[in-house]
């Protein structure tokens, strides 16, 4: 069973779960390209032979592998999770590492976007939770606002269940499954930028 479903307890259900923004894939296309374009001029351009155009080579592939490869790989195995009960991540290929924070545990949730990448709908979120952790940061993650919306819900709902609580207002569900939607339209096309950020805003209000 692949992760994180094999590391979720029996009353546990994931919330959400997704990679980096695609903006951090950029640089490397842009590697790609210009690895291509290298490859064309040493072979079709550049004398020397057949063994200074094997050596060339393959300090363009050795390039490739490292400015290219490698970044893609990193984005592929690197995963946020939300859970009912934790916030987890997970990254690397063969050794890893995370981090898992009760949801119970965390104090406050700040993101932080700059005008592009307000533009490009990425982001960092900073989470601070009581322990040893203190801060995490998950940077260039999809759409932090919504996120760190989405997050404090979640870990109401987790407080309360603990003390025996009762569960949020029902609105605050609702605005959730609202905003979860509108995402997707927009995600489809069916509504344009403007439109989405005018209803999640609303949406927002209401949580």
């Amino acid at each position: 069973m692949p992760w994180p479903e094999n590391a979720l307890t029996d009353d546990e259900a994931v919330i959400m779960s997704f990679r980096q923004h695609w903006k951090l894939l950029a640089i490397p296309f842009a590697w790609f390209l210009g690895v291509l374009i290298a490859l064309f001029v040493i072979l079709q351009w550049i004398p020397g032979g057949a063994t200074a155009d094997l050596i060339l080579s393959l300090v363009v592939i050795a390039a490739f592998g490292w400015f290219v490869v490698r970044p893609v790989v990193d984005w592929w195995v690197t995963r946020y999770v939300l859970t009912t009960e934790r916030l987890m991540t997970r990254t690397g290929l063969i050794a890893q590492s995370g981090i898992e924070i009760p949801l119970e545990r965390i104090t406050n949730v700040n993101f932080h976007q700059s005008f592009w990448e307000r533009l490009l709908g990425a982001g960092d979120l900073l989470v601070e939770s009581a322990g040893t952790s203190g801060q995490s940061r998950f940077a260039n993650i999809p759409r932090p606002d919504n996120f760190a919306a989405v997050l404090y819900n979640v870990r109401e709902k987790r407080s309360l269940a603990l003390q025996g609580g009762s569960a949020p207002a029902p609105e605050s569900d609702d605005a959730i499954d609202k905003m979860q939607r509108l995402k997707q339209l927009h995600d489809d096309g069916v509504i344009s930028d403007t439109e989405y950020e005018a209803k999640r805003r609303q949406l927002l209000d209401e949580i």
